[in-house]
């Protein structure tokens, strides 16, 4: 989990993109640990804008049509059957971009491959500038191929999201849809957590979720629903400034095990659930943050960390998550839904000793996309790499995720991915 520095909202913001460090179940998160993310070194440019504005008249003047890379940018397509983004064999490669410092054609001119899948960030509520960053997204997954990953976040809380915010989000999904891109909606990510708006109110978070849920489903058949909580390690995370308080109603929810006390042997997930007919995709991130606390040293991971992390068996250095339900057997297989990595990276930080950057990442990815993995959670359908190098404020350092940050580097994360990858060719989007 992250420390937050307390930052008042504003609505025309670019919104943040930020990921969490793991936390001990008995460690506060801290008096800092309080309000809106900080943009995690992300500042817009004038190019920015611009691109955007060339996007928005793309749409105006003649739509998106889907340009798969072998296919014509200027067809003209609809998508409306987000069922079919789900591939019945193999596992939708993605990524995370940094959207002001690099393009997805850059992404895919560094890896030579086209991605499936692509993260953007936005508020909500927002306005037409907040949306049009989403716009220019489209537009670059438009004109690659596969579908937008869309993550939602209300800042100003649940209950900004009202029946006319909720029918603006559906208008302008279908937009997307309507000029052939997918979007895979995920509405106020890390619910469980303690340092958003929205964390820890499994009332309110299940009641807002399933209205949006309802209302795409039946508006924009071209979307869908992912719901994504934090991975269970350190829960409840206390201290937040989001923290369920004692003799609260949320809180005797969130008590699953009835012993008067958030501890790491409550349920983690469950509270938050909003049912199957509201969710399309289950989704999770998975760091490797490092061995030890503290977090940030250039250490290679452990050798089955990545999955004992999805499976809740992970006990080793970092910590003991014994208590952690197996989200992909409960979520992936029990409530028989595709499972998406959402984000994964390791930790490189240059400024600081200990193993080479190929050693640390390699050791990742090796576990990420093995044929172990493959095999042991067939359910994984999707899994998307964090490539950005960003101030990380929980370590107060520089930190290089990417997997394809140097040509050298990229040749070797590509010549890595298996057979069972699929990209954005495999995406089929138009409308028949």
């Amino acid at each position: 989990m992250a420390t937050r520095k307390q930052v008042p909202p504003d609505p025309a913001r670019e919104p943040s993109t930020e990921h969490r460090a793991p936390i001990p179940a008995d460690e506060p998160v801290g008096p800092a640990y309080v309000g809106l993310p900080p943009k995690g070194g992300r500042h817009r440019t004038a190019l920015i804008p611009l691109l955007i504005m060339t996007f928005a008249a793309i749409i105006a003047a003649a739509g998106l049509s889907r340009a798969a890379p072998t296919t014509d940018p200027n067809a003209s397509c609809v998508f409306n059957d987000a069922r079919s983004l789900v591939p019945t064999d193999g596992v939708l490669f993605g990524v995370n971009i940094d959207w002001e410092q690099e393009t997805l054609e850059q992404y895919r001119s560094n890896l030579g491959k086209h991605p499936a899948a692509a993260v953007q960030f936005s508020d909500i509520p927002y306005d037409r500038n907040t949306w049009s960053y989403t716009v220019g997204s489209a537009g670059q997954v438009k004109e690659n191929g596969g579908v937008l990953i869309l993550t939602l976040e209300p800042h100003g809380g649940l209950d900004t999201l009202s029946d006319s915010v909720i029918q603006t989000l559906v208008t302008d999904l279908k937009a997307l849809n309507d000029t052939g891109v997918p979007v895979v909606v995920r509405l106020a990510h890390e619910m469980n957590g303690t340092w958003y708006a929205w964390g820890q109110q499994p009332t309110k978070y299940v009641d807002a979720y399933r209205r949006v849920a309802a209302a795409v489903h039946a508006g924009a058949p071209g979307s869908s629903m992912m719901w994504a909580p934090n991975y269970g390690g350190g829960y409840p995370f206390i201290g937040g400034q989001y923290a369920a308080a004692p003799g609260t109603a949320d809180f005797t929810l969130l008590d699953t095990d009835h012993d008067g006390r958030l501890t790491m042997n409550d349920d983690p997930y469950a509270p938050y659930y909003p049912g199957d007919d509201s969710v399309d995709w289950m989704g999770i991130s998975l760091y490797h943050w490092g061995n030890k606390r503290p977090w940030g040293d250039n250490e290679i991971t452990e050798p089955t960390k990545f999955a004992d992390m999805l499976s809740g068996d992970y006990k080793g250095t970092a910590g003991d998550d014994g208590a952690v339900p197996n989200f992909y057997e409960v979520y992936g297989v029990k409530h028989a839904k595709p499972v998406a990595i959402v984000e994964t990276a390791a930790i490189y930080t240059p400024s600081r000793p200990g193993a080479s950057e190929s050693a640390i990442k390699r050791a990742w990815w090796q576990q990420v996309f093995s044929e172990d993995f493959h095999r042991r959670f067939p359910q994984v359908k999707m899994i998307n790499w964090f490539e950005r190098k960003k101030y990380e404020i929980e370590i107060k350092d520089a930190v290089d995720w990417r997997a394809a940050g140097t040509p050298a580097m990229g040749q070797a994360f590509a010549a890595a991915l298996p057979t069972w990858v699929r990209y954005a060719d495999s995406v089929t989007t138009c409308a028949p």
